[in-house]
């Protein structure tokens, strides 16, 4: 009886520093921070980087060079998708970062209307 509770244990105690991290912040939509969306540190934030959790000033850090994607700073940071968005909230929310949504995809586009063109130029100008 006493391992298995000792197993149970060692499942839920894994999640207890990524809550730590989190603050006990929920998730930002999903549209907010896609795995696409472009982030980057604002200029002359460094002062303000000393009050973030070391966390929050890995990833600040990490950005602070360019834009990466929120995909990458998980990768770099090697911390969950959801964590990282949750701190990149936060570093947002405190006027720390700059977020540039990703493009969005372009519509499905007439593929006559672009046969018809493409006829055209070829008639016009010979291919």
């Amino acid at each position: 009886m006493h391992e298995e509770q000792d197993a149970e244990l060692e499942l839920t105690s894994a999640l207890v520093p990524l809550f730590v991290i989190a603050k006990g912040r929920a998730l930002p939509a999903d549209h907010e921070y896609e795995h696409t969306t472009l982030v980057t540190a604002q200029e002359g934030v460094s002062a303000a980087g000393r009050t973030l959790s070391p966390e929050a000033r890995t990833v600040l850090d990490l950005i602070a060079d360019g834009f990466l994607s929120v995909a990458e700073v998980s990768g770099y940071t090697r911390l969950p998708l959801g964590i990282v968005r949750i701190l990149l909230a936060q570093l947002a929310e405190d006027g720390l970062i700059f977020v540039r949504n990703p493009v969005p995809r372009a519509e499905r586009v007439d593929r006559e209307l672009l046969s018809a063109v493409l006829d055209g130029l070829n008639t016009r100008f010979g291919a």
